[in-house]
């Protein structure tokens, strides 16, 4: 058993070594702030304080979890094994220069998106705003590292302490933001896109339309086939999620009760797990996610616990404050639209902690490294280049033996128009994280 000395023990505190030290390198542990019991403890132990004159193992403390609220930081770097760090700590005597658990915290707990200067077009925070992308450790999950660091340190000092084996997990996600691009439509919206592509002299566009509804050819969008064959084939289990909400500027999915739309619900729910994606309207009326995940769960016949926001339109803390009033207790947002990388910097699953309530709460949030559409539409990479992009990715995550989660849709898995080559890349990045790739 770890023993921790620090003089005040506080939420935050509890939460980041929980976190680190017990999710992340699998530590028992136990905090105190008895100095006499701490001095005299024969056992694995160290000493998080401003200042500490000892012998023993002493990580110095930063104000941060110390405080309540948020407010403005000033934020000053500094260098630890090539990566910029923050917090600096005056005493010489601490095994980092930094605290790493204040700045652990600081990060995981979006500190920085609670009163946001900016956003973008959609009210999202941008993530040229985050600290990561300008200290340039986006691409880096800094958290875990950080923690396999101080795990380190301790068993250079205590080399019987049992540290927890991780392992690299692989965990593709698909969003069906519209099961198809012209089947199953209505009629006026199978209308209305014929029309578009006649006025526009899109005569390839008008012959699929035509091909498409008379059943002669596949809907582009229509990848469930393909997505099912490289599950089976690879053996794994992705989790769905489902665009239910009305129509709309942003939200263009099949209307819920069509029976094609129903079918594929129920089916991707036989060999998947799959959770809500609340419209793009929910997110500036809040009640239209508790009916949207009503007509899901009548769907699927099952509680809907999993929730990734449409268009990533996450608000902290006001996203988690509605789906933990719906008892939604897993939350798969935490990644930029715009950029590949580590939004709140680590690769494991965490609670979110709510900074207004000071407290740790039941949701889990589930972070993603990076995105079909971030790679088409925002860096605009030819197939071979985002493949090399997010084998980069994954090798950093596979350094810390953490989860590697990815962002597709059904539309991108059909491989057409400027989808083409993107079906492979998405079986060479399975191949890779299982470790079989056999390709340069």
């Amino acid at each position: 058993m770890l023993l921790i000395y620090t003089p005040v023990t506080t939420n935050r505190i509890n939460y980041i070594f929980k976190l680190m030290l017990g999710n992340i390198l699998g530590i028992a542990y136990r905090v105190t702030n008895r100095y006499d019991e701490w001095l005299t403890y024969e056992g694995p132990r160290f000493c998080y304080d401003t200042e500490y004159e000892g012998d023993e193992l002493f990580v110095g403390q930063a104000p941060l979890l110390l405080n309540t609220g948020t407010r403005k930081i000033h934020i000053e770097p500094v260098m630890f094994e090539g990566i910029k760090a923050f917090f600096p700590v005056a005493s010489a005597r601490s095994v980092f220069p930094f605290d790493p658990f204040a700045a652990s915290f600081y990060l995981v707990s979006r500190y920085e998106e609670y009163s946001p200067l900016l956003r973008d077009v959609h009210g999202r925070y941008p993530a040229t705003e985050s600290l990561a992308m300008r200290y340039g450790f986006l691409q880096k999950p800094v958290v875990n590292i950080w923690a396999a660091r101080i795990g380190n340190f301790l068993q250079q000092r205590y080399p019987d302490l049992k540290i927890q084996k991780r392992h690299f997990n692989l965990i593709p996600t698909i969003d069906i933001d519209s099961a198809f691009a012209i089947r199953n439509k209505g009629f006026v919206r199978v209308l209305g896109g014929l029309l578009k592509s006649l006025y526009g002299h899109d005569r390839e566009n008008v012959r699929q339309r035509i091909q498409v509804l008379l059943g002669k050819e596949k809907d582009p969008f229509d990848s469930f086939d393909f997505q099912l064959k490289i599950q089976q084939k690879y053996n794994f289990r992705p989790i769905y999620f489902i665009l239910i909400g009305d129509y709309g500027s942003y939200d263009k999915n099949i209307p819920y009760l069509n029976k094609p739309f129903c079918d594929i619900i129920k089916h991707l729910a036989d060999y998947a797990d799959v959770g809500i994606h609340p419209s793009y309207a929910s997110n500036d009326e809040p009640e239209l996610l508790k009916t949207e995940v009503q007509r899901l769960s009548g769907i699927l016949n099952r509680e809907i616990h999993g929730s990734r926001q449409h268009f990533l339109r996450l608000e902290v803390p006001a996203t988690y404050h509605n789906l933990l009033r719906l008892d939604i207790y897993n939350d798969y947002t935490m990644g930029y639209a715009s950029q590949p990388g580590f939004r709140a910097s680590i690769c494991d699953p965490f609670p979110f902690y709510d900074l207004d309530m000071e407290i740790e709460t039941p949701l889990v949030i589930h972070p993603f490294m990076i995105m079909d559409g971030t790679l088409v539409d925002y860096l605009r990479l030819s197939p071979d280049k985002g493949f090399k992009y997010i084998r980069q990715l994954i090798d950093e995550v596979k350094a810390v033996e953490g989860t590697f989660m990815c962002l597709w849709h059904n539309e991108s898995l059909g491989g057409q128009g400027r989808w083409a080559g993107w079906p492979e890349v998405y079986e060479k990045m399975i191949q890779y994280g299982l470790g079989i790739y056999l390709g340069e």
